[in-house]
């Protein structure tokens, strides 16, 4: 381990405290994933429902997910009064805007909420449950030391024009993406190269795996967003690299990093698989 700059290590703890309070918010207190089939979907706590919510956070029949062509019509059932859409309470009948291009609508019901995502052919409503025990029950992401070894310098090689990449999730869905470049970089006397998956914030999102994945960190890879590059180059921030959300709960639907993106050296660095000490 290389000696370490007290101000980088206060950065790294604050970002990583952060990174724990989005994971929480976010994906610990996932309680369902449902594909829409065609036609009419009633949910409601009910286990006669197509999409069962959790027993005692809902009423027995709330409405129906009417799917069509990739779009979702929420109608509710008579009487209900305790649904809201974005902090307003929901019409009968409501329109719902799915992830494709933006952020989407927000079905509130009590604790719960419930939202349309669009996954390659796949139409699905996400629920999460603010009451749920796994956020409870959740010790905690798990990290390597801080470690300025792992802080590289990379060159950002765009495509012109930019690559098609074929990304598969864990559903097994393989869609097209397109990459803007590569990062090329130097690490344990070798040079490496992942492929870039497409930009954050103006910087880049990767996606990788490495010779501890499976075994130190999560097997489906681990993901890192890189400020915007500057001059034709780039810094890598192995210590800020995190687990996909597929390793913390079953209702994620994760990219998966492309099979180039398999790195022959071991990133000791960042964070640990959080079923270990």
């Amino acid at each position: 381990m290389t000696t370490l700059t007290p101000a980088y290590a206060e950065t790294i703890v604050a970002w990583r405290q952060e990174a724990e309070v989005q994971l929480r918010a976010e994906w610990i207190g996932l309680a369902g994933r449902f594909t829409l089939k065609p036609g009419v979907n009633r949910f409601g706590s009910d286990p006669r429902n197509d999409l069962v919510l959790p027993a005692g956070a809902a009423p027995a029949h709330v409405g129906a997910f009417s799917h069509c062509a990739g779009q979702v019509l929420m109608a509710l059932a008579p009487g209900e009064r305790d649904v809201r859409v974005n902090g307003v309470p929901a019409a009968s009948m409501t329109l719902l805007r799915s992830d494709a291009a933006g952020p989407p609508d927000l079905v509130a019901l009590k604790a719960l909420t419930l939202f349309v995502i669009q996954r390659g052919a796949r139409t699905l409503i996400r629920v999460r449950d603010a009451n749920s025990p796994a956020l409870a029950r959740f010790g905690g992401r798990r990290w390597f030391p801080v470690d300025e070894a792992f802080l590289v310098e990379a060159t950002f090689v765009p495509y012109d024009p930019p690559k098609v990449l074929a990304i598969t999730n864990v559903l097994g869905d393989t869609s097209e993406q397109t990459s803007p470049g590569a990062v090329v970089f130097s690490l344990g006397g070798q040079e490496h190269r992942l492929d870039v998956t497409g930009w954050r914030d103006g910087g880049l999102a990767l996606h990788f795996r490495d010779q501890t994945s499976g075994e130190l960190t999560y097997g489906g890879g681990r993901g890192l967003i890189t400020a915007p590059p500057e001059g034709g180059m780039v810094t890598l921030d192995f210590n800020q690299a995190v687990n996909l959300p597929c390793a913390f709960t079953a209702f994620a639907t994760c990219p998966l990093p492309p099979a180039q993106n398999q790195l022959a050296v071991r990133i000791e660095a960042g964070e640990r698989r959080h079923d270990l000490p």
